[in-house]
Order: structure tokens, then sequence, then C-alpha cells
């Protein structure tokens, strides 16, 4: 199979899958729907085009570093400053790297890369105020989706590096698309709506799917891989 990774951090993120009306609430890591508008976005599909080839996507999340949830308390008014609008709670995802991966047909996928290197809309981290940091495509792998997303370097800040560095490597936690979930293994799973059936306001329609969590190890296996005594133990003695 084919993996197109994505890198997807930025100032903020917001992924809402249980958002309602003046709670504007946001998931720890990328939703599927989330993820599957940008690239909808990236190819120049509207809100009522639709989606259904995108579904057969599978689709994955790597914590490289899973952020701070904060809190807005949002006010807005019309445009002639007589009336306000509803007051609402809005939470957001700060300094968050997730390390995305997409499985599926290489064609389609290629074409998901050169969209998001050239997207037709503007890209953003499930809000329009969350706009992402470039490069957003990472390219493709020819292996399958968890291999993908267990093996690509860590994708974390510098300073989240530092932070971390006496514990390395760090646990980053995966959460993958699984088809089915037996019931002895329900413990590992869980399930959650964000399958974009519809994106269209007059309906919007969203299905569930199961999700695998496992933890994988990411960065350098020792806290400074740099030997300060290796180039006195190259030297050459004079002659």
């Amino acid at each position: 199979m084919t993996v197109l990774l994505l890198r997807l951090a930025g100032p903020m993120q917001a992924w809402g899958v249980r958002s309602r009306f003046t709670e504007r609430r946001t998931e720890l890591a990328p939703s599927k729907s989330g993820v599957i508008g940008m690239l909808a976005a990236a190819v120049g599909r509207r809100r009522t085009d639709p989606v259904e080839d995108l579904l057969t996507l599978r689709f994955g999340v790597r914590k490289d570093q899973p952020g701070t949830v904060i809190r807005d308390f949002h006010t807005a008014r019309t445009l002639d400053g007589k009336d306000s609008m509803p007051l609402s709670t809005r939470y957001y995802l700060a300094d968050a790297v997730f390390l995305t991966g997409i499985e599926g047909d290489r064609e389609l996928l290629s074409g998901l890369d050169e969209a998001l290197r050239h997207p037709v809309f503007p890209l953003y981290l499930g809000r329009r105020s969350c706009p992402p940091t470039h490069p957003v495509s990472l390219g493709l792998r020819e292996t399958d989706l968890l291999d993908a997303l267990s093996s690509e370097p860590w994708q974390a800040s510098e300073w989240f590096r530092k932070r971390h560095r006496s514990a390395l490597p760090f646990a980053a936690e995966l959460l993958v698309d699984q088809e089915s979930v037996s019931v002895e293994e329900r413990g590992d799973f869980y399930g959650v709506r964000d399958v974009p059936v519809s994106y269209d306001p007059r309906r919007r329609d969203y299905g569930f799917r199961n999700v695998e969590r496992r933890l994988v190890p990411v960065g350098p296996t020792q806290e400074d891989p740099h030997d300060p005594m290796a180039a006195v133990e190259e030297a050459k003695p004079c002659s």
C-alpha cells in the first residue's frame, strides 16, 4: 500500500467532534473528518460536493507533541455594532504537532500530495482561525499505515525535544483506524463519530469508526549522540 504523510502543526488547532452550539470543544488529536475536509479543500471541492472517494482512505495519527488545551471566551457583534451575538466558549490545542497518515490508492494519494502543495482553497487545522505551518505534506511512503507512522522521524519542535531529552525515546500515542473490533480486544479500542458522510451545511452527517490506541517510541535512543572526545581520539600525533 501507499501512505501519504502530513505534518499538522501550528500555533493553534481545533478538532471538533462533540462541539455543540455555544460550547466548541476540541479533541486531543486531529479528527478524520477534519483532515478529509482539509484534503477536499486542497483539491477545490466545496462543502456540497461528494467525498465518497476520500472516505475509502485509512486514517491514523501520531501525537509527536500533544500540545496544551486553552480556552477562549468568545464575544462578537453584528457588523453595524448594534446587536451582540451569542457568547461562546471555544477550546483549542496550542503548540501541538501531529504526524498524520492516509493510506490508499497511490494515484489518488499522489494527486492529494500535489494539491496540498498547491491548494485551491486555504488550509486550516480544524477551524479557519488555525492555519498550519508548512510544509503540510511530507510526501508518499511505499509501506502500510502502521509502519509509516511508527518509523517516521520525530516531528516535534526543537524546544519540546530539549525538554524531553532526559527520557528518550519519547513514547508517542498512536491512533489508527481499525475496521472491526472483537469483544476480547475492546479495551484497546474506542469508537468515535467523525467519518464525514456529508459536509453540506443543510444536512451535515457523520458516521462512526473504530480506533486502535497504542504507544510507539520516537526520537533518538540516547540523550546526546555527540562525543566531544571523538576529534581527540582521531587526531594523529606529531612526528
